[in-house]
């Protein structure tokens, strides 16, 4: 019970054809391909705004605060 030969995965590769057929195999290849390449965009995309953020100066933050304390809660119903 060695490792399986090139003839071993010919034949799990024909069944699978038969099972599935090439239709649905090329369209689960093409749908998988679109995935991986929709994430390494995705990782690019977070990079460059990681870089972008990072080399832009932080914001000055200004403001008035407002205090104020809810007494009560009420709920209208129409």
């Amino acid at each position: 019970m060695g490792s399986l030969s090139i003839w071993h995965w010919l034949i799990v590769l024909v069944i699978v054809m038969l099972i599935f057929g090439t239709k649905k195999l090329r369209n689960m290849g093409a749908d998988l391909g679109g995935a991986v390449r929709g994430f390494k965009d995705g990782m690019r995309e977070g990079t460059d705004k990681q870089a972008d953020a990072a080399s832009a100066p932080a914001p000055q933050v200004t403001g008035k605060t407002v205090e104020g304390e809810v007494k009560s809660k009420t709920e209208h119903k129409a």
